[in-house]
């Protein structure tokens, strides 16, 4: 039987992305990829490679860069054929970027960009401005936080569905000056 080493870092709930190196680590559409798919469990170099469809010196460079961010971690390692295979997990289930910035903003949309055009199903996506009153606004903010955190996940087997909810206050159109 394999040497199993659990390591004591059990992701957490919710992981506020916030720091400039988190920022510049989600810029890479393949990092994002490789957070979707360490969402639901452990996985090594090796199994996301061929998930993802990528080589895995790509996956081990940006899976470095990753855990350098605190965004991964090494979840277990095991012993096999005289080597040590590790298994990286997200730091956190859900993450919740904290002050949105551009750049990782842009390469978040492009990584759900790119999930959307693999997906095997329909897809839903929805884009709406709605006048709210700040009360109201903040009502649809924690109402649709809470939809996806007590969403019931059905066992290891079935589809995976990725959910992105984002919601803001519109920039306001600047005051046009005279002609």
């Amino acid at each position: 039987m394999p040497d199993e080493t659990q390591h004591p870092h059990p992701p957490q709930d919710v992981q506020e992305v916030g720091s400039p190196q988190q920022f510049a680590a989600l810029a890479h559409p393949l990092r994002q990829r490789l957070l979707f798919a360490l969402g639901q469990q452990p996985a090594t170099i090796s199994g996301l490679a061929v998930q993802l469809e990528v080589g895995k010196g790509n996956v081990a460079h940006h899976l470095k860069v990753l855990r350098e961010a605190g965004l991964v971690y090494v979840a277990e390692t095991r012993q096999v054929r005289g080597g040590t295979e590790q298994y990286y997990q997200r730091t956190g289930r859900r993450m919740v970027v904290a002050e949105p910035a551009g750049a990782g903003t842009a390469a978040m949309f492009g990584a759900f960009a790119q999930e959307l055009d693999r997906s095997a199903s329909e897809t839903v996506v929805t884009f709406r401005h709605l006048r709210l009153t700040p009360e109201k606004a903040r009502v649809l903010g924690e109402t649709l936080a809470r939809l996806v955190d007590e969403a019931d996940e059905d066992p290891a087997g079935e589809p995976v569905h990725g959910v992105l909810v984002a919601m803001y206050e519109r920039a306001r159109p600047e005051a046009a000056g005279p002609a």
